[in-house]
């Protein structure tokens, strides 16, 4: 449970989740038809140096680069590399951020870049939907299990299916740690929220079936039909009366569809 002498101050969640918002933004604005996810990963790096926070995944269990980048197939931990971004990708930027103060601040967006297919917009927008609508209901009381309840009926609606090996998890002063939030239906995780409560929720949506796969690298995980997946994530804090999205953009502070801020 976190209170306002974690969250506030120079140093406190609420600058680390900040600062991961602004590292994003630059990671987003860097991406367009021809770049390299390499020099997204330069992007995001070079951001997160400038105000003074470390990027969190950088050698994490040696995960070698500052962000994970994941495109088209893949789900998530996508490993920035050589390949140029076509036109007609999604691609997903997922940037954690740590602090001075030793805060961890976790979230991520997926972009449409040039041209992408009707599938592919309605694919991006029902994972937002998704991610909207598991926020709704985060409030004192509700159990963390039902959120997966919330984001399969917006999924299903869609005609797409959610991941089951990826969950959402509390974070803070650790990079992951309880609860665990995952995002299927039926699922068994235990606890209820409380105010001072801060984990992410990060649901990952499929066009096919739900079912992933890793390479060889032991990070990436791919779709295993080869179909596309899309996700957006928010690290959040339960107040007393609902929530607040600690890595919102400035000045909206709940969440609203608009194509135009993931479109490259």
């Amino acid at each position: 449970v976190y209170g306002p002498d974690e969250l506030e101050g120079e140093c406190g969640l609420r600058h680390a989740t900040a600062m991961g918002r602004e590292v994003l933004d630059a990671g987003g604005k860097a991406l367009r038809v021809g770049v390299t996810t390499d020099e997204v990963d330069r992007v995001v790096h070079e951001a997160c140096i400038e105000r003074g926070v470390y990027p969190s995944p950088l050698n994490y269990y040696n995960f070698p680069k500052s962000v994970c980048t994941s495109v088209n197939e893949v789900i998530c931990h996508g490993i920035p590399d050589y390949r140029e971004v076509r036109d007609g990708d999604i691609v997903n930027i997922d940037v954690t951020t740590y602090n001075k103060g030793g805060y961890h601040g976790d979230l991520n967006e997926t972009f449409m870049v040039g041209n992408v297919d009707d599938e592919g917009k309605k694919l991006v927008k029902t994972a937002f939907d998704c991610l909207s609508a598991a926020l709704s209901m985060v409030k004192p009381g509700t159990l963390y299990r039902d959120l997966g309840t919330a984001i399969h009926k917006v999924a299903s609606a869609n005609k797409c299916s959610v991941v089951r090996t990826y969950c959402g998890h509390g974070i803070g002063s650790l990079f992951h740690t309880a609860p665990n939030v995952p995002h299927y239906h039926k699922n068994k995780a235990k606890g209820v929220m409380r105010p001072g409560h801060v984990f992410t929720v990060e649901p990952m949506i499929n066009l096919g079936t739900p079912g992933d796969t890793t390479w060889g690298d032991n990070w990436t995980a791919v779709t295993s039909d080869g179909k596309r997946s899309a996700q957006f994530e928010h690290t959040v804090l339960v107040t007393k009366t609902g929530c607040e999205i600690l890595t919102m953009r400035e000045n909206e502070p709940i969440m609203c569809w608009d194509p135009d801020l993931v479109q490259r």
